[in-house]
């Protein structure tokens, strides 16, 4: 199934995924089932399915995919943020974060299928933000 505003292909979610994450208004109107995650950063919708589709607007907290690098929540479950790994990685180096998250998954306390918009896990979007931070912060010469 392709998202019916950028026509890439979506993710599918869990249906407690789109209920936590929608807002009232949008909650309320839910009819679809088999609702897909559409990561495509540009494009404002988030969840969609057969004839239905959610937007940015829609959703009760800022999608990771689609917010501007920067301040970005990388993970959900544990509130930590781009801004949160720049300043340890500016202190130290290096960022501690994917092994606490992991940490945290071994001990059965994550819930990235109800708090993360995407429905998984939040590690792809942690590595995905310290891997280049890492870079710069060694090209800058610390």
């Amino acid at each position: 199934m392709r998202c019916p505003k950028c026509d890439q292909p979506g993710r599918k979610v869990d249906p407690i995924t789109v209920k936590a994450i929608l807002r009232p208004k949008a909650l309320a109107t839910l009819s679809a089932s088999g609702h897909r995650f559409c990561a495509t950063a540009l494009c404002p919708i988030v969840y969609f399915a057969d004839g239905e589709a959610f937007s940015t607007d829609d959703v009760s907290v800022p999608v990771f995919q689609k917010e501007g690098v920067g301040q970005r929540t990388v993970c959900y479950c544990f509130q930590i943020t781009e801004a949160d790994l720049r300043r340890e990685i500016e202190a130290t180096g290096q960022s501690t974060a994917s092994q606490q998250v992991t940490a945290h998954v071994k001990a059965g306390r994550c819930a990235c299928e109800i708090r993360n918009p995407q429905g998984a896990c939040c590690l792809g979007n942690i590595n995905a933000t310290v891997t280049p931070l890492v870079a710069k912060f060694k090209l800058v010469g610390a």
